[in-house]
């Protein structure tokens, strides 16, 4: 195991499991985070194409139609006073940032700033020591390179 993971000395199992659930929740939220993105590119996308339903609308005749689309959908809030960058931006600065610091200082204070420890231990536990593919680091010897045949 490289140092860069290995359990710093006087760092308990329960410190370990804490800051491995710390940062399982984190990387939930960063999820969550893309998803908020995913809603916000795709409210845009769906808001850039009502220019087109309103083109085809007025072409086809229907002017009433593309009016009422242009004044009540085209550019609409989607929660009351909010576009969908508002509501990432406020996610990001009410949630995400704290949430992100919060478990960047824990690491730092409690793990002397290693971070996967957790992680790092399950890999040690489970791998399978000889085998190419179940090396500790990238640069192990013997290392199998990706696609190789085995030998």
């Amino acid at each position: 195991m490289e140092d860069a993971h290995r359990r710093p000395e006087g760092v308990s199992d329960e410190t370990v499991a804490a800051l491995g659930s710390l940062s399982k929740a984190l990387e939930t939220t960063e999820r969550a985070r893309g998803h908020l993105f995913s809603f916000h590119q795709l409210t845009g996308t769906a808001d850039l194409e009502l220019d087109r339903a309103v083109e085809l609308l007025r072409a086809a005749g229907h002017h009433e139609w593309a009016e009422r689309v242009e004044r009540e959908i085209l550019g609409r809030n989607v929660i009351p006073g909010h576009w969908t960058f508002q509501i990432v931006e406020a996610y990001d600065r009410t949630y995400y940032e704290a949430f992100k610091e919060l478990e960047r200082e824990a690491v730092d204070r409690l793990a002397q700033g290693r971070d996967h420890l957790f992680e790092a231990e399950m890999k040690e536990d489970r791998r399978t020591r000889g085998h190419p593919d179940h090396t500790a680091r990238p640069d192990s010897p013997g290392t199998h390179p990706p696609n190789a045949p085995f030998t």
